[in-house]
């Protein structure tokens, strides 16, 4: 199954490559050479992005236990820094094939952050390519079953493994990269890489979250890949 995936994202990677970069060089060969003219000065709103991400419903279409939703909203200013919010739900109901480990959780999330347009020098280009950083954070609730374990005080008998309702907090910290390409007057499409490192998780005594909600599993570090819609509010 991962083959197919990594596959997957190296050709959205090239497609938008593409998009982005070919219409440069039509423009470079038919574009007059001027030296009077003094560049044109960008303005400092230059609008408004609004995104879905729809990565999470096709990753849940072809059978993964995590089911996500996310939206995103992204001020442009100067064509240089992209400020963006990012909202969803993300939810997992899984039980382990070896172990018999249920797991379920279900809870929005939020990140914040900026975006530096590499090409902000270059706004005669159709999309951007951007450097980002963002803080996310999660509040929620898991539950966790797993067979019963053998008491370890009198080494006979069983003691239940049921947690139902942990409380959990957690927040972590991504770089991204993405891509967005414009298709269509004021449609994009787009990709993106994130890495992320968790700063905090509430432990609880028998247990740690093995998903959290926008960050995915719930180890020290992970990636995460995105696919984007994107459009750009007219005003």
């Amino acid at each position: 199954m991962k083959r197919p995936l990594i596959s997957t994202y190296i050709i959205a990677l090239v497609t938008l490559t593409s998009l982005l970069m070919c219409p440069t060089r039509v423009q470079a060969q038919t574009a007059p050479i001027t030296t009077d003219e003094e560049p044109e000065k960008t303005s400092f709103y230059q609008g408004v992005m609004v995104g879905l991400d729809v990565f999470g419903f096709v990753n849940k279409a072809i059978g993964s236990d995590i089911n996500t939703a996310e939206a995103s909203v992204e001020v442009n200013l100067k064509n240089r820094f992209f400020p963006v919010v990012e909202l969803g739900y993300g939810s997992m109901d899984t039980t382990g094939e070896e172990t018999d480990i249920h797991y379920k959780t279900s809870a929005p999330f939020f990140r914040v952050g900026v975006n530096y347009n590499v090409f902000h020098k270059k706004p005669h280009l159709p999309g951007y390519l951007t450097l980002g950083l963002r803080y996310g954070f999660s509040s929620f609730k898991y539950d966790i079953q797993a067979p019963a374990l053998q008491d370890p005080n009198w080494g006979h008998g069983t003691v239940p493994f049921d947690y139902q309702g942990l409380k959990t907090n957690a927040g972590w910290a991504e770089v991204v990269v993405a891509l967005k390409a414009n298709v269509f007057k004021g449609f994009y499409i787009g990709f993106n890489l994130r890495y992320r490192s968790r700063l905090s998780m509430t432990k609880h005594e028998n247990s740690e979250p093995y998903y959290i909600p926008g960050y995915g599993r719930g180890k020290p570090n992970n990636f995460g890949v995105g696919y984007n819609l994107v459009y750009e509010l007219p005003f």
